[in-house]
């Protein structure tokens, strides 16, 4: 955890967002698959791995009202706040491992770009999977490297995934709706390919 943490604030200390990867100008793809929730302006939302992402700005412009951002670097998540100004008191942060993550309540929409890609021990894997069991009620949406994406992300070895093998990850406690595959041009005018795909909570007994 330690680890991992160092490296990502020291991720966020060094560089601008037009200096990492995965920055988007919009997330488009990310809210058009909330937006085919057809949820109320109430509903819950966790984006996790949100870092300094912008998908929580669009979410306020939207009139989301519950709001929550997960990094497990703090540096990452005060950029994205000292960005918003006072509209981010209305945002939930959390500093926490997503693999350590004990949720206090339950998620409408549980969204992840590019963190589940990172987690490659089997321990890892699960812990996030029980966590996401535990805390959502509604629908998940995972965005991770697909087969033809890259091997390694910001000097980690990441986990590519086929639309097969995420489907199985998930098969515990969520039905696959939707999946699709996108490329994602960097700043540095390179491309990254993701699979993007949603999924429903099961809630059976």
């Amino acid at each position: 955890m330690t680890e991992r943490k160092s490296h990502w604030d020291n991720v966020y200390a060094s560089k601008q967002p037009e200096e990492v990867s995965w920055t988007q100008d919009i997330p488009q793809t990310s809210l058009d698959f909330i937006n085919s929730f057809n949820l109320p302006k109430t509903a819950n939302i966790i984006d996790i791995g949100g870092g300094d992402s912008k998908l929580v700005d669009y979410l306020l412009d939207q009139g989301y009202q519950n709001v929550t951002v997960l990094d497990i670097s703090g540096i990452a998540l005060e950029k994205a706040r000292k960005r918003l100004g006072e509209r981010g008191d209305k945002v939930k942060w959390i500093v926490s491992d997503i693999t350590e993550f004990s949720p206090s309540e339950k998620y409408d929409v549980w969204h992840d770009r590019a963190t589940f890609h990172f987690l490659v021990s089997p321990e890892q894997i699960q812990s996030y999977l029980r966590i996401a069991r535990e805390s959502v009620n509604g629908h998940l949406i995972i965005g991770v490297f697909s087969k033809n994406g890259p091997e390694k992300c910001s000097g980690l070895v990441i986990r590519q995934y086929s639309e097969a093998d995420l489907d199985l990850q998930l098969s515990n406690g969520f039905q696959k709706l939707r999946c699709i595959t996108e490329d994602h041009t960097t700043p540095f005018n390179t491309i990254q390919n993701f699979l993007f795909c949603s999924f429903k909570r099961l809630l059976t007994s």
